[in-house]
């Protein structure tokens, strides 16, 4: 059995390693665009902004590691194009391509940043930050003594963590948003607006419901236009969100979403025979909305991808879903996120309540004690808790993997309020946050 992956990050190198294990005998073969593989695009912020030094820390695994345990890694290799009915692909290399076969196919080519469609955008100073060769590039503008002024655009997850990154390295931090609060697709105006202040209290520009319309420039950046104003800048980081790289199946016959992910199923088939697919490129099950939606995180690519390569090696495994759990630092604050925001659980319907309170992360009497935020949503009638959001200091944010295995197993409201979480001065008052939620909730 010849087994072809297309793509060598999370979901593709997960599948490959499992899938090895598991059908010993077969052909593994792995085609990847860039020169490196097993890479995590999540260190990226970090290591612009210096909490290490080493980019080779971000990619785990080498081909030739990989080659020691029977599994073929080509870098530099690109799939051009997909025939489902031949069950072939067309390879590009070096400028020639030629044509490959498979018995079964697994699709992992992750997804890349979707620039914003405004002129100035290939001017030198200007980055995305996906690829290591973004971060390097990156890097190295930030440590330039003349490089003062720096722009973020978009507010997601990246954009945040880049804004920290950038006030690390001593930039003069500018962000700016589209929409009226930041992050507004992961966390509710509850827990973005305390983000906003730590933004603005730590000197952050912060520019909200506000049109980017060109970059400045004569071929190096030096300021952004919006519809409310130009700002100067040496500097501009654009964080708009991402795109599924799936354009090379546009002629295959493949199911896509509308944003272009390939739509699978629970074992991460997709609608083509023999082909399977996992990762930034495609959906995935959410356990609470019953539905496939596209979640591009680093977590589910890891264990969607495993659970492929096990099926791609004959097994019949289903993925139990996703949460959408995240987590968020900004500076001095922490955020978390797990199942339905209240503007999901509107959006679909459901008749639900939500609690929002503000207690403390410990006791008085032990140093470092600050506030902590937690809003549930939760079912009207049963009280089984649909989502979870927690905002605080160090250490808040490690809370919501409690608030994870609570909606999985379908708490309730209630039991939450009963649950017997370990206490200590230092870590908690002897009523703990989440238990505080679970009884203020009706």
């Amino acid at each position: 059995m010849r087994i072809v992956i297309i793509g060598g990050e999370a979901a593709g190198m997960s599948a490959a390693a499992k899938a090895r294990r598991l059908a010993k005998d077969a052909e593994i073969v792995v085609y990847e665009a860039s020169e490196v593989i097993s890479f995590g695009a999540c260190g990226l912020p970090y290591f612009v902004g210096d909490d290490f030094q080493e980019p080779g820390y971000m990619a785990e695994f080498t081909p030739e590691q990989f080659a020691a345990k029977g599994i073929e890694v080509k870098i530099g290799h690109r799939v051009l194009s997909l025939d489902a009915a031949a069950q072939t692909l067309r390879v590009e290399h070096k400028g020639d391509s030629f044509t490959d076969s498979y018995d079964r196919l697994m699709i992992a080519t992750g997804a890349r940043e979707q620039m914003p469609p405004i002129p100035g955008l290939q001017q030198q100073g200007v980055f995305g930050l996906r690829r290591m060769s973004d971060g390097l590039a990156l890097k190295t503008a930030v440590q330039d003594p003349r490089s003062k002024k720096a722009v973020v655009i978009g507010s997601g997850f990246i954009g945040l963590e880049v804004v920290e990154a950038l006030v690390h390295q001593g930039k003069e931090v500018r962000l700016i948003e589209l929409a009226d609060r930041v992050i507004p697709e992961a966390f509710d105006s509850e827990i973005t607006q305390h983000i906003e202040t730590e933004l603005r209290e730590q000197g952050v520009s912060l520019h909200l419901g506000e049109r980017v319309q060109a970059l400045l420039g004569e071929g190096r950046v030096s300021g952004v236009r919006t519809d409310q104003g130009e700002y100067e800048a040496d500097i501009v980081v654009v964080c708009t969100g991402v795109r599924p790289n799936t354009e090379f199946l546009a002629d295959s016959g493949i199911a896509r979403l509308g944003n272009g992910a390939i739509k699978v199923d629970r074992q991460g088939r997709s609608s083509l025979a023999n082909v399977w697919s996992a990762g930034d490129c495609a959906s995935v099950w959410h356990s609470v909305k019953q539905q496939q939606v596209y979640v591009p995180l680093a977590t589910i690519a890891n264990k969607l991808g495993r659970m492929v390569g096990e099926n791609l090696a004959g097994a019949e495994q289903e993925f139990p879903g996703t949460l959408g759990s995240a987590a968020l630092k900004v500076l001095g604050l922490e955020a978390g996120r797990t199942g339905l925001s209240e503007q999901e659980a509107k959006a679909m319907g459901i008749d639900y309540r939500t609690v929002v309170i503000k207690d403390k992360c410990h006791t008085n009497y032990c140093p470092g004690q600050s506030d902590i935020h937690v809003k549930l949503v939760y079912e009207a009638g049963s009280k089984r808790l649909l989502g979870g959001q927690i905002l605080g200091r160090k250490g808040a944010v490690h809370r919501i993997d409690a608030l994870a295995v609570a909606i999985t197993m379908g708490v309730t409201t209630e039991q939450l309020g009963m649950l017997d979480f370990a206490y200590a001065p230092p870590f908690s008052r002897t009523w703990d946050v989440l238990n505080v939620a679970g009884n203020v909730a009706k």
